[in-house]
């Protein structure tokens, strides 16, 4: 994915592997999750250290992102652990590669919503 261009996604960040997790959407996923893994968003995130990107999954309207943001929530932790599992069982940071460490010419990403 390229971190320039928003994405419209439904995200699980997490603290670690079966540690804490977050469920969220945006309409543009590399700029919130820059916004987590830079602790500029105070609340539950930055409380508990949710930097690492686990799961997310691609919409094309922001409304459907939110419905099933709003599904997940509801889940048993052990459901949100097996999604996560079935596509990144190795519970990678799945932007650890988005932000460029050493490019002097490079911003972090606007938000839009």
């Amino acid at each position: 994915m390229d971190p320039r261009r928003p994405y419209i996604a439904t995200y699980i960040m997490a603290s670690a592997r079966n540690g804490t997790l977050y469920t969220g959407s945006t309409s543009n996923l590399p700029a919130r999750v820059w916004q987590h893994k830079s602790h500029s968003l105070t609340g539950f995130t930055d409380t508990y250290d949710c930097t690492n990107l686990v799961w997310f999954e691609h919409h094309g309207f922001i409304a459907e992102a939110i419905h099933r943001e709003r599904r997940i929530k509801k889940w048993l932790r052990d459901w949100k652990l097996a999604l996560i599992e079935r596509e990144n069982p190795d519970w990678h940071d799945l932007a650890v590669d988005w932000y460029p460490a050493h490019d002097t010419a490079w911003s972090p990403p606007t938000p839009t919503d």
